[in-house]
């Protein structure tokens, strides 16, 4: 994965160019959700140097076609997850890779191989390989194992998630009422989301992550990092997968509490 966490920083590069620029401009694309110059130009780059080193290698991208490859992996990116905040020029954005093994089969049925969380902004990155497990390096220190908190209880835990909003229209019924039972179980609950939330998970600075809404680029790289710091990262039904539309990332001591919430 060193070779990616590079295409990772080289990406995030392009993005603080244009990080509370003045002059940004931001579209709208078909669902509403929005883009910029820093999103295409960023991924573009991705793409050019995963096909420079990796040619065989499958691609999907939030914000362009899927590429298709032979050798039975694919990358998975979403350049700047958290496009909201970095619009808003809020440093809590991350650039996201993510490796699936598909062999002969489709995407969608992919398995968790890899994945780079990185924040450009903050300078802080965490990666993680199933098997080899998962690092963090944060500006100039150098790189540390990456774990999970201790903590055994929800009631003296911090909860992150992306936008509270997404509750009541992220799934198939209204979910507002498990947001306030979460927030109730919990010490602290903060909208630290996007892939921020999962990075404070993996370092051990939150005890859960959910999204009611999650599209394959936003989760593909987190699973590998999560678990392999200890975690646990699943459905809302306890499933592991980056295939749900959903996730919750734990440190694995609350998961049950959380488990009893969402599946009720």
């Amino acid at each position: 994965m060193r070779a990616a966490v590079d295409f990772a920083n080289r990406a995030g590069d392009v993005t603080l160019r244009y990080f509370r620029s003045d002059c940004l401009a931001v579209d709208r694309k078909d669902d509403q959700s929005p883009v910029t110059i820093a999103d295409r130009e960023a991924e573009q780059l991705l793409r050019k140097l995963i096909l420079e080193k990796f040619p065989d290698d499958a691609i999907v991208g939030e914000e362009f076609d899927d590429q298709p490859g032979s050798s039975g992996f694919c990358w998975i990116l979403d350049p700047i997850d958290g496009t909201k905040s970095f619009i808003h020029g809020v440093p809590l954005y991350t650039t996201l890779i993510g490796l699936l093994e598909v062999g002969a089969g489709p995407v969608d049925q992919g398995i968790p191989r890899g994945g780079i969380i990185h924040a450009p902004a903050l300078d802080e990155t965490v990666w993680g390989a199933i098997g080899e497990g998962a690092w963090h390096r944060r500006s100039s220190a150098d790189v540390q194992p990456c774990r999970v908190s201790q903590t055994t209880k929800l009631s003296e835990g911090l909860l992150v998630t992306s936008e509270v909003e997404t509750f009541a229209v992220g799934r198939p019924t209204n979910q507002t009422d498990t947001f306030l039972a979460l927030q109730s179980a919990t010490r602290l609950v903060r909208t630290w989301g996007d892939g921020y939330g999962y990075m404070m998970v993996a370092t051990g600075r939150a005890e859960v992550a959910i999204d009611p809404k999650m599209n394959l680029w936003d989760a593909a790289a987190l699973l590998p990092v999560i678990v392999e710091a200890g975690g646990h990262f699943t459905d809302w039904n306890g499933h592991p997968t980056v295939h749900g539309g959903e996730a919750i990332a734990t440190n694995g001591l609350v998961t049950d509490e959380v488990l009893a919430i969402t599946r009720g």
